[in-house]
């Protein structure tokens, strides 16, 4: 057992030593790495954990990996991989700190830094991209994802307050919708 959580350990130490810009940048590459590589989950499910980490107090990538963790080997397995997604983060902070006040004004360090938020876009970006593609499945969704984005934008209203209503929204359709796509199929199968 001692192996098994040590090695989930080290995946998400990894993972969280690469992981620049947050939980959002994580995701290809834990769509990789737990998805693609050791098909513990689907897409689906990792979707899922995002969506419920997003309402949660906390950083998005250490409660999706104590998500993954809990899943993989309970309590034990989701300490593991909490510990593993923030010991780089500790490590890394440590040394910055220790170093930066001497470097913070290097034109190297400088475009490291920019490279980095480039790379981190792009994370973003994809990642984007296919919470759009499992998440945002019919004009409902659409309406929905367009209407938050521009309250997001153009008002203050906190983001915490749109994630409860997009999810109160969800729950919503499901009840008023869901049961007539029910009903439907089960007529057309009649």
């Amino acid at each position: 057992m001692f192996s098994k959580l040590f090695d989930l350990y080290l995946l998400f130490f990894r993972m969280g030593a690469v992981t620049f810009g947050g939980g959002y940048a994580m995701l290809p590459i834990l769509r990789r790495e737990i998805v693609q590589a050791r098909q513990w989950m689907d897409e689906e499910t990792i979707m899922d954990f995002y969506a419920l980490s997003q309402g949660l107090p906390g950083i998005i990538a250490v409660n999706v990996s104590v998500f993954i963790g809990y899943r993989q080997h309970k309590t034990p397995g989701a300490v593991a991989a909490a510990l593993g997604m923030v010991s780089p983060c500790i490590f890394i902070i440590s040394i910055i700190a220790f170093l930066l006040a001497g470097f913070q004004d290097n034109p190297y360090v400088q475009h490291a830094l920019a490279g980095i938020s480039v790379c981190v876009a792009a994370l973003i970006l994809d990642a984007v991209i296919s919470m759009w593609k499992k998440g945002v499945k019919d004009v409902f969704g659409v309406l929905v994802c367009l209407i938050m984005l521009a309250l997001s934008v153009f008002t203050k209203i906190s983001p915490i307050l749109l994630v409860i209503a997009c999810a109160l929204l969800g729950v919503g359709a499901k009840m008023a919708f869901g049961n007539k796509q029910q009903d439907a199929s089960g007529k057309e199968g009649e």
